[in-house]
């Protein structure tokens, strides 16, 4: 009997950490940490055009163009980000299409469709906060 209850209890330790035991989120595929920081810095807006990511999009596209530091040779080009301007709430989304080589690190340049949804074009420049979706 001693061995039995011994047994079960090596058994279930065994299943509960394997249970506990991190995995991919689809089995295969690593969930890079990268995409879930938080970014700050200056939204502003450009006349959009064939971008360095050989796509070419319009004004009215929602676009973004991230930052030289970030942009890490086009690896994150067509990624959806969530951006907040972090004066009045507002949050709209757009997909990397470009590159900025002009913005700060936590910076982006958007396109006028996606800049009017956090602020008037009169503004020209925001705060913003900014991540990965």
């Amino acid at each position: 009997m001693y061995r039995l209850t011994t047994g079960l209890i090596a058994l279930s330790a065994t299943f509960l950490t394997a249970l506990a035991t991190p995995t991919p989120l689809n089995g295969t595929t690593k969930v890079s940490l990268e995409r879930r920081t938080t970014y700050t810095g200056e939204g502003t807006w450009y006349e959009v055009g064939t971008g360095a990511c050989g796509y070419t999009d319009t004004d009215s596209d929602l676009v973004v163009a991230v930052s030289s530091d970030i942009y890490d040779a086009g690896a994150y080009c067509n990624q959806w980000v969530e951006i907040t301007n972090t004066d009045n709430g507002q949050t709209a989304s757009g997909q990397v299409r470009d590159e900025c080589s002009s913005c700060a690190s936590g910076s982006l340049d958007m396109s006028p469709s996606l800049f009017e949804e956090l602020s008037t074009l009169d503004t020209g420049v925001i705060p913003i906060s900014w991540y990965f979706t």
